[in-house]
């Protein structure tokens, strides 16, 4: 399907009223790109707000001009609200360039607006192309879910995922680690509590890797309906939950193992608490942490009563396991 993309160059000040009139137009999904959002992230005013920024990301950012983009279809009622939208924008440019908001001429920035004609067949699905099955242990395959794959043989495990609007495919090292230890340590018996579970996947792993039970913790709505649906394409509804909550806040479950792929400070402020959800010899393992914050996480982590058992690292990533 063919659709009309229209993008107005603005500044901070102008997502606002720019947004008014796409709202006016009947237009309610649209995607506002702004550095200065990420500057303010830069600031970082909680200590676990990131941990990891790309730097090609940054200086991308460098040259990004403030914009506001929107889809419309490509139709007589789609050309209708496309007009009422240049009307609209003109006439704010014109008190833009009178000095109208803030007494100032042009805080708005230059108010253009650029129209393609673009397929969603060239955009919708493009990603898929990088997302292919990956053995991740000697047992262990993720696959997408709109890929074909033979196992290698009949004790291979696969994990079919299909990401949709949450995070995580699986491949990622910080990922890959925690899988590696679920499979170490994950028996028949097994209770696992996975927090922050994202689109499911250390869920997965430890139901088919045999865990009686498992629940889920995922604190975006999104991601717990992608988990679950996840879930049951793996046949795993019957073992495997999936709930909202913020990190282990409210949650009273006791397990065998407790997983947590989150970020540095995120994982620490969870060991504060995760005693409480572990049985007596139970395992703790955490990843998401920068190879440089290493010792600084397993400190904290022992403070909280904690024995470290074993380190993984693969490229800057680092996954630890404690008792």
């Amino acid at each position: 399907m063919e659709y009309l993309e229209i993008k107005i160059y603005t500044t901070t000040k102008g997502i606002d009223p720019v947004s008014g009139i796409l709202l006016a137009a009947g237009v309610d999904g649209f995607v506002v790109e702004d550095p200065g959002d990420f500057y303010e992230l830069m600031e970082k005013k909680n200590s676990y707000d990131w941990d990891y920024v790309d730097d090609e990301l940054a200086e991308s950012l460098k040259t990004t001009e403030t914009n506001v983009t929107a889809y419309l279809e490509k139709s007589a009622e789609g050309y209708a609200q496309l007009k009422q939208i240049e009307s609209e924008l003109w006439k704010l440019d014109t008190f833009n360039c009178c000095g109208a908001f803030e007494d100032t001429v042009g805080i708005l920035g230059r108010l253009q607006m650029r129209v393609r004609t673009v397929c969603d067949e060239q955009w919708k699905d493009n990603w898929k192309e990088y997302f292919k099955p990956a053995k991740i242990t000697d047992r262990i395959v993720i696959k997408p879910s709109w890929e074909d794959y033979k196992k290698a043989s009949d004790d291979e495990i696969i994990i079919e995922i299909d990401p949709g609007a949450a995070f995580g495919t699986g491949k990622h090292p910080t990922t890959t680690m925690c899988i590696k230890a679920l499979e170490k340590f994950v028996n028949s018996d097994s209770c696992v509590l996975d927090v922050g579970c994202g689109s499911g996947i250390l869920s997965i792993a430890a139901g088919l890797l045999g865990a009686k039970d498992v629940l889920g913790i995922e604190i975006d709505p999104v991601a717990v309906t992608v988990a679950g649906e996840n879930v049951e394409m793996n046949g795993l509804s019957s073992r495997v939950a999936v709930k909202e909550g913020d990190l282990t806040k409210g949650v009273d479950y006791k397990a065998d193992i407790v997983v947590a792929n989150l970020m540095a400070d995120l994982v620490v402020m969870l060991s504060k608490d995760v005693r409480r959800h572990l049985k007596e010899g139970g395992y703790y393992v955490s990843s998401g942490i920068l190879a440089e914050k290493k010792e600084y996480v397993a400190g904290e982590i022992e403070k909280c009563g904690f024995k470290i058992a074993e380190v993984l690292e693969e490229d800057e990533w680092v996954a630890i396991v404690a008792i």
